[in-house]
């Protein structure tokens, strides 16, 4: 008996070694990443519904915009001379169109935005004016042409309003609704599934059995993916069983164009989501990478489909969505710049990383100094709440002195 106990325990024990010599560094595992996520197909949308969307094709204007000559100011419009006394003849407001002519002595009362007749040249604003009844008297002569707005001044008709992968945001809203554009051409944003395991979770908000926990990685991931523009996101949860996760990851991979699971991704005994996987043609890209928090993540694919498992610590699962799942969603959407931004601070404290992995470490910035946080476990999500950024210390890094610069990765 004794003899069988120790040649499971050693068989586990070479199983598990193997096992790890399988990881990949931090870098090669992003670089499959953009390597086998693809951008969604195009669609066209409504300019109203297209914020946060990313330009498929460079848009060009169907007119001159100010289509006509504008006045950029409240005053009154005039041809330019050297008589300082007006009379005013007439009045033109914004959506008004008359082409009246005028003599030199002549001005109109005018608005901003209001159309400029052709043979008028200058506006004055009415603050350099004095007026009674009828008579205007310039008391500053503005230059010749000033405060007239031309045709076609801010754009012109077939000129590039906007490239492809443009990000769409409020100003460009309203740009292309000032042209009468109705519709454009985006990437579509992806459908993504949360399909949650575990035996021991419990839903917040019902009452808390003895050994249970309140389930809040799907809510983070929700919350994270709004973040970025995503809210397609259907939260599925499944017991540990391996019947019930194969069914339910045969749903997902049906229904929905990325798959983020959490939890069940270990070596553990009810941990079911690899073999589930597996079993449903998912091809295994990576498993496995050379970091803490967040070792036992899967990357994989179907088709043009893509799944993380991620760990089912709380920590382990918002790092490996900042650095992973974060940039193949980038891509997916469009966009160029995929990952988020890097910057360099100064750490306030000496480090060891005797780990010999690659370390995000939970951390609060200034634009000076990076402080690493208490908490670092990978179930603690306290200090995560109260970070600002990730600092990133490469595997092959031992000896970190006080001072010394380091890589950050703002994360709000």
């Amino acid at each position: 008996m004794l003899l069988s106990n120790f040649t499971y325990i050693c068989n586990k024990y070479f199983y598990l070694v193997l096992l790890d010599s399988t990881m990949i560094q931090v870098e090669e595992a992003l670089s499959v990443v953009a390597k086998n996520s693809c951008k969604m197909p195009i669609r066209k949308i409504k300019v109203s519904k297209s914020l946060g969307f990313i330009l498929a094709e460079a848009i060009y204007s169907p007119m001159n915009m100010p289509p006509f000559r504008q006045s950029a100011m409240d005053g009154y419009a005039f041809l330019h001379s050297e008589l300082q006394h007006l009379d005013v003849v007439s009045t033109s407001q914004a959506g008004d169109f008359s082409n009246i002519e005028l003599a030199k002595n002549e001005a109109i009362r005018i608005f901003t935005g209001a159309f400029v007749p052709d043979h008028l040249d200058t506006v004055v604003m009415q603050e350099h004016t004095s007026r009674t009844g009828d008579a205007l008297a310039i008391t500053k002569m503005p230059s010749r042409f000033a405060n007239v707005r031309n045709e076609g001044e801010q754009i012109k008709e077939n000129e590039l309003v906007l490239p492809k992968n443009t990000l769409i945001n409020p100003a460009a809203i309203g740009f292309l609704a000032c042209l009468g554009i109705t519709e454009i051409t985006v990437y579509a944003k992806p459908k993504i599934a949360v399909l949650v395991t575990g035996n021991e979770l419990v839903k917040p908000g019902k009452q808390l059995p003895k050994g249970k926990i309140y389930e809040s990685n799907s809510v983070m991931l929700e919350a994270a993916l709004k973040g970025i523009g995503i809210k397609k996101v259907k939260i599925i949860r499944v017991k540990d069983n391996l019947k019930a996760t194969k069914k339910a990851v045969k749903e997902c991979l049906s229904d929905f164009d990325v798959v983020l699971v959490s939890g069940g991704i270990s070596v553990g005994d009810y941990d079911f989501v690899k073999e589930a996987l597996l079993s449903n043609g998912v091809e295994e890209l990576f498993y496995k990478i050379n970091q803490k928090p967040g070792k036992p993540l899967f990357f994989g694919k179907k088709d043009k489909k893509i799944v993380f498992a991620l760990p089912g610590n709380p920590a382990s699962t918002l790092t490996g969505f900042y650095v992973y799942v974060y940039p193949a969603l980038k891509i997916s959407m469009g966009f160029e710049t995929i990952h988020l931004s890097k910057i360099t601070r100064k750490i306030t404290t000496q480090f060891e990383n005797t780990s010999g992995k690659t370390l995000f470490l939970k951390a609060f910035f200034d634009d000076e100094k990076v402080t690493v946080l208490e908490s670092q476990s990978s179930a603690m999500l306290n200090t995560f709440a109260k970070a600002n950024g990730l600092i990133c210390l490469p595997f092959d890094s031992i000896t970190i002195e006080k001072n010394q610069e380091v890589l950050v990765i703002p994360i709000n």
